[in-house]
C-alpha cells in the first residue's frame, strides 16, 4: 500500500506546488492572475497599474475600461464579472508580462496586459474581446478556433481605425468580416 501512496503524493507535489511556480518564472503571461506579486498596484483587484504619471493614470484606465466594456455590452456581450486589466505605463512592466513587441496580451478570462502604447480605446476594446470570447466560448474552444476567427473577431468588433493592419492581421480582419456579412448576424 505505501508503494503506491508514494509515487501519488510525489505527483501530487509535483502538479499542486513545482508546476505552478516552473510556470510563474518560464510563462510570463501566467503573471495577469497575481500582479501584485511583481510590483503593481492593484485597485478594486480589476484594475492594476505600474506607475502613475500625468499620461498613465487610474482614471485614465478606469475610463478606458469603462468605455470599452459600454461599447462592447451594446456591440458584442456583456461581461460576467468585471474584466481586469493589467495596465503597464513602462516597457519595464510589460517585460514582466512577457509581452516583448506586443501591444498587449489576454490570458482568458483572468485578464489583460497592455503596454505603454496600448492605452488606447481600440487596444482595450481588442483585448476585452478576447475575454469576452473565452468567457462566452471557453479557452479550449477559443484555442482550438481558426486565428482568423480570433484575431479577425477583436480587430473587427474593436473598430481598430488601423487600415491596413499588418499582415496576417489585415487578412484575419477581412475574412472575419466577410464571414460576419455573410451571416446575418446583428450582435455576436
Amino acid at each position: 500500500m505505501k508503494t503506491i501512496i508514494k509515487p501519488i503524493l510525489r505527483l501530487t507535489f509535483l502538479l499542486l506546488v513545482v508546476t505552478p511556480i516552473l510556470a510563474w518564472f518560464i510563462v510570463k503571461p501566467v503573471r495577469i492572475i497575481a500582479p501584485e506579486l511583481v510590483g503593481l498596484t492593484c485597485y478594486d483587484n480589476q484594475i492594476c497599474i505600474d506607475i502613475e504619471s500625468e499620461d498613465f493614470n487610474l482614471e485614465l484606465a478606469q475610463q478606458l475600461r469603462a468605455d470599452a466594456q459600454q461599447f462592447l455590452s451594446e456591440k458584442v456581450s456583456s461581461f460576467t464579472k468585471t474584466p481586469k486589466i493589467i495596465y503597464c505605463s513602462t516597457w519595464q512592466c510589460a517585460k514582466k508580462f512577457g509581452l516583448g513587441d506586443r501591444s498587449a496580451i489576454t490570458l482568458g478570462t483572468f485578464g489583460s496586459a497592455i503596454s505603454p502604447r496600448a492605452w488606447q480605446d481600440y487596444y482595450i476594446r481588442h483585448e476585452l474581446i478576447h475575454q469576452l470570447q473565452a468567457q462566452n466560448m471557453g479557452i479550449i474552444k477559443c484555442l482550438l478556433s481558426p486565428t482568423w476567427l480570433i484575431e479577425g473577431m477583436a480587430y473587427e468588433l474593436s473598430e481598430d481605425p488601423r487600415q491596413p493592419l499588418k499582415q496576417p492581421w489585415e487578412n484575419h480582419r477581412l475574412k472575419f468580416r466577410k464571414w460576419l456579412n455573410s451571416s446575418n448576424l446583428n450582435k455576436i
